[in-house]
């Protein structure tokens, strides 16, 4: 249990820094990817000890305030993300959402 409480508090630093590099001084410290892979593994670790989850984890948030030297943009299509598929049969569900939800291209 200590073990899984050191890896815990760790993944939440390293998560708490990315996001404030990303969100707020715009200046990513680690891949996208990187970010996906350790937020994962912390949603896993709290999943398997609920009773370690506080309001401060990045599971428990969303993002940091973001940056205010940018404007907003409205797109003509919707954008929509993979949602951090890390395997094919992720990649097929999120494709069975998309077809579900997306505009016809013509």
């Amino acid at each position: 249990m200590v073990a899984e409480i050191q890896q815990i508090q760790q993944l939440r630093q390293q998560l708490q820094a990315a996001s404030y590099a990303y969100y707020v001084l715009d200046a990513p410290i680690m891949p996208d990817e990187v970010y996906d892979r350790l937020y994962r593994q912390l949603q896993e670790l709290e999943s398997d000890n609920p009773e370690l989850i506080t309001a401060e984890s990045p599971t428990q948030r969303v993002g940091e305030k973001p940056a205010t030297q940018f404007f907003s943009v409205k797109h003509n299509i919707p954008l929509y993300s993979l949602e951090n598929a890390f395997n094919f049969e992720e990649f097929a569900k999120w494709q069975e959402r998309w077809q579900r939800i997306a505009p016809p291209l013509t």
